[in-house]
């Protein structure tokens, strides 16, 4: 009998994903540290390998080695851009039809082949920059984006009602956000008591669970419930995926197709400012004046983590008492405070401080794609979800290249600027917001706007 439940997938996923994140980043920069001077870290020392006398010669180096690891990271997002935009665009798209299954399975794969990678990698001592080729050949398989567009929208065909699917949708984040906090806790630890290659293979191994439970274990209620046999050539395919993307847009009255654009605008902007900034938190942490260690990266990213449980109380509290896109609100501008408040951090305390006004950063995700769900049919879930995994895919990549690149040409003279951008793009989201309330934003307004469009299009093919 087969399993109606996502979470344990999207539980073993979301630590493989935490975990991998900042231990690639810092393995890479003790590499790029060692290989670039005669310093070596001390896997024991309880400080970082860090210098906060700009008159020293080690300052000039550590400076050195923050732009080498951004252009690096530059380079291995790039790497795995196109493949990453065609292979989430098309699995997410054919889910309709497929199953949801399908595109989770291809991305746990090729998820799974990267971590193995990361562990050859780390045992020979293999060059790092290999790590391009093996984002590049991964990003085939579909990426992470991939994962959790068809999660999402796994659980919205489980969802009859609005307010079930904002709810479901927040309680995922807070799970996502349970286990980014333990798992970033304790990264730092990993680090620490069992190095880089028993944690890679940790990784590995909840990846491999992971795949065993959804090929044999998690069914598929929209494959079981298609009963249409697709044969069709791959040209065919490519058509109909593309003519039913079309079709999103232009079956839609000229107020519902007007509102579809602006959240997705919405959701994508305020997506590429959050996920672009978030590799740079680790590369700040690590500079001067911080001067991090891999256990207090741990801390502040389980401190950021925080933010997927406050969410989802916050949207559980807030879903009484008033309307989603206010609840976008509160998280697009307390999220501009911590932004501001980031790039003047000084101290450990400071930075521990900037994370607080960090807490309500996942509720616009988890509101926007409710809200987008909100104004497009049952039957297009699967590709309005391929659609905002493109889009995410394409907005993330360039996001986390954009702002490594400006980070690396801004760290010698002021740190802070990027978060200081960051705050400043926000504002695009916040506006693109107001712009969607003067609309006359009524929840229930668009639910009877969808049916009366269905029933019309009942009537022409009926007649």
């Amino acid at each position: 009998m087969k399993i109606l439940f996502v979470e344990p997938a999207i539980f073993l996923s979301a630590f493989a994903m935490t975990l991998t994140s900042p231990l690639t980043t810092q393995y890479v920069y003790r590499r790029i540290w060692e290989e670039t001077g005669n310093y070596t870290f001390s896997s024991d020392s309880n400080i970082s390998e860090c210098e906060k006398n700009k008159s020293s010669p080690i300052f000039a180096f550590q400076e050195e080695v923050q732009k080498k690891v951004s252009r690096f990271n530059l380079q291995m997002d790039i790497s795995g851009l196109i493949p990453g935009l065609v292979s989430t665009f098309i699995l997410l798209s054919i889910s309709d039809h497929y199953g949801r299954k399908f595109p989770m399975i291809l991305s746990s794969v090729g998820a799974l082949a990267t971590s193995v990678w990361l562990c050859l990698l780390c045992y020979f001592a293999f060059p790092f920059q290999l790590l391009i080729a093996s984002t590049f050949i991964g990003a085939f398989c579909g990426n992470y984006t991939t994962f959790w567009g068809a999660c999402f929208a796994y659980i919205v065909d489980q969802c009859k009602e609005h307010k079930q699917k904002t709810i479901r949708i927040a309680v995922i984040d807070f799970l996502l956000g349970l286990v980014t906090g333990l798992t970033g806790l304790s990264s730092g630890y990993f680090i620490r008591e069992l190095g880089f290659g028993w944690s890679f293979l940790i990784i590995a191994a909840s990846l491999a669970v992971n795949l065993i439970y959804i090929l044999f274990f998690l069914g598929d209620p929209v494959k079981e419930c298609s009963s249409q046999n697709v044969t069709m050539s791959c040209s065919e395919g490519f058509k109909n995926l593309f003519y039913r993307t079309y079709m999103l847009f232009k079956n839609a009255s000229g107020k519902r197709r007007f509102l579809l654009c602006l959240l997705l605008f919405t959701t994508i902007t305020y997506f590429f400012v959050v996920i672009g900034i978030a590799p740079i938190f680790i590369l700040y942490e690590l500079d001067s004046p911080l001067c991090w260690n891999e256990v207090f990266i741990g801390y502040g990213s389980a401190l950021g983590s925080a933010s997927f449980l406050t969410s989802f109380l916050g949207i559980w509290l807030f879903s009484y008492c008033m309307e989603d896109i206010h609840m976008a609100f509160i998280g697009i501008f307390t999220t501009m405070t911590g932004m501001v408040m980031t790039a003047f951090a000084s101290t450990t305390l400071m930075m521990f401080l900037a994370r607080v006004p960090f807490l309500f950063t996942i509720v616009p995700f988890s509101v926007l794609r409710s809200m987008l769900s909100k104004v497009v049919r049952s039957t297009e879930q699967g590709i309005l979800f391929a659609c905002i995994a493109f889009l995410e895919t394409l907005g993330g990549v360039t996001a986390v290249s954009t702002f490594n690149g400006i980070y690396s040409a801004t760290v010698a003279w002021y740190p802070g600027f990027t978060f200081l951008l960051s705050a400043g793009l926000l504002l695009l989201p916040a506006i693109s917001l107001c712009v969607v309330k003067c609309t006359s934003w009524n929840e229930g307004s668009y639910e009877l706007l969808i049916q009366e469009e269905s029933s019309e299009d009942a009537s022409d093919r009926a007649c």
